[in-house]
C-alpha cells in the first residue's frame, strides 16, 4: 500500500480546518499545515491532528505556496485539499480502497469535486482535478491566482470525490492579485487573462469583463473547456448590458469548438422563451436533454441535464395550454427537486387544470 502525505496552505481558517482534517486524518501518513498568517485559532486547531506546521511568508502568489508546501512532503505521493473541503463518508471509503489497490506506477490521479448542491443535497456542479500525485516526480503549481497542477506521465481517473463546503469567502481577495499583477506591468498568460475577466464578472464591471473575455479569445490560445466558458461569461456581460443581439451571438460562438453543450441549449431556450418562441425554445430545451455528456467530463453543470428543461418545458407547454405534456415535464422535473416550491405550486396548479379536463371530456 502506498503512503500519503497531506499537504494544505491555509490562513484564518478555524470555521472549517477541523472539519476538513477530521475527514482525511485516518486516510494519509502525514499532515502538512503551511500557514501564511493566520490570526485566528487556525494553527492552534491544525496541532490537533499533527505537529507538522510550517509558516510561508504570503507574497500574493498560490503557486508558490503550493509548491513550497509539497516541498515538505515526505511520502510517496501527495495529497492536497482546501481547507473548505471534506472527504464525505463514501468517499472516505473509496480513498481507503483506492490507496490500498493503487500502482506506484501511476503518477497522479484525478478525482471530481463536487462544487455545489441542489436543494435535495444531490451534486449540482462538479469538476474533475488532480488531486493525488508522486512525490517523486516534481509537480509543479503555475499561477498566482487560479493556480494549477500540471501533471504528466501515467495518469489515473478515480472515482473519488472532494466535497467543496465553504462557510464564508473573501470576495476581493483574487481580484486585488490581478489587479496588482497588472499594474506591475507583468503580462497575464491566457488562463489568468480568462480567470481575471471572471473576476471581473464577478464584481459587476462588465465592460473591462468583455474586453478581457475577448482578449482571451482572440489569443487562440486557451484550453477548450475555458474558451466554451468564455462565451457563456460573454453571454452573461451582455445580458447584464441588456444587448440581446451579443448575447445571442455569444452562446453561438461556442459552437466553434464544439457540438452544442447542454448549457448552451438551456441559454438558447431561455432566449428564445424570453421573446415568446415557445416553439424554438421547446427545441433547444429538449437538445439540452438528449445530449450525451461524457461522465468524466473536466467540467459539468447538472442543472442543465436535468431538473431545469424539464420546468421550462413545462412552462412552454402550459403557454400552449398542452396540459399533460406541462405536467409530465413538471413531475419529470420533480423526480429531481421533489421539495422545490415551484414544483409543488405546478403539481397542484396541473391537478385543477386536468381535472377539470377530465369532468369537460
Amino acid at each position: 500500500m502506498v503512503s500519503i502525505s497531506l499537504c494544505m496552505i491555509v490562513k484564518n481558517e478555524e470555521d472549517v480546518i477541523g472539519r476538513c482534517l477530521a475527514s482525511v486524518k485516518d486516510l494519509v501518513d502525514e499532515i502538512n499545515i503551511i500557514d501564511t498568517g493566520s490570526t485566528d485559532s487556525t494553527k492552534e486547531i491544525a496541532k490537533q491532528f499533527t505537529d507538522r506546521i510550517f509558516n510561508f511568508n504570503w507574497i500574493h502568489h498560490f503557486a508558490a505556496a503550493r509548491n513550497f508546501s509539497f516541498q515538505q512532503a515526505t511520502k510517496e505521493y501527495i495529497l492536497w485539499l482546501d481547507a473548505d473541503d471534506v472527504f464525505l463518508a463514501e468517499d472516505q471509503e473509496k480513498f481507503k480502497s483506492l490507496k490500498q489497490s493503487l500502482n506506484s506506477n501511476i503518477d497522479a490521479v484525478s478525482m471530481n469535486y463536487h462544487l455545489s448542491f441542489d436543494s435535495e443535497g444531490h451534486v449540482s456542479s462538479l469538476i474533475r482535478r488532480y488531486r493525488l500525485v508522486k512525490r517523486d516526480k516534481h509537480f509543479q503549481w503555475i499561477g498566482a491566482v487560479h493556480e494549477y497542477l500540471e501533471v504528466g506521465g501515467h495518469l489515473l481517473d478515480s472515482d473519488v470525490a472532494v466535497s467543496h463546503l465553504p462557510l464564508s469567502h473573501d470576495h476581493t481577495r483574487n481580484i486585488n492579485i490581478y489587479r496588482q499583477l497588472v499594474q506591475s506591468g507583468e503580462p497575464l498568460s491566457p488562463r489568468d487573462t480568462f480567470y481575471y475577466a471572471n473576476e471581473l464578472l464577478d464584481h459587476g464591471q462588465f465592460e473591462d469583463a468583455l474586453f478581457y473575455y475577448e482578449t482571451f479569445l482572440t489569443s487562440k490560445l486557451g484550453w477548450v473547456e475555458d474558451n466554451i466558458q468564455a462565451c457563456y461569461k460573454l453571454a452573461d456581460c451582455y445580458s447584464n448590458l441588456n444587448d440581446k443581439e451579443n448575447y445571442l451571438s455569444s452562446i453561438l460562438r461556442s459552437f466553434e469548438y464544439d457540438i452544442p453543450r447542454p448549457e448552451a441549449c438551456c441559454r438558447l431556450g431561455f432566449h428564445f422563451m424570453d421573446n415568446h418562441k415557445n416553439y424554438e425554445a421547446i427545441f433547444w430545451y429538449e437538445q439540452a436533454l438528449v445530449i450525451k455528456q461524457n461522465p468524466n467530463a473536466p467540467f459539468q453543470n447538472k442543472i442543465y441535464t436535468t431538473w431545469l428543461p424539464h420546468l421550462q418545458l413545462c412552462v412552454l407547454f402550459d403557454r400552449l395550454q398542452q396540459y399533460e405534456l406541462a405536467n409530465a415535464h413538471n413531475e419529470l422535473a420533480r423526480s429531481f427537486i421533489p421539495n422545490d416550491e415551484k414544483v409543488l405550486h405546478n403539481k397542484k396548479y396541473f391537478e385543477r387544470i386536468l381535472a377539470k379536463d377530465h369532468k369537460s371530456s
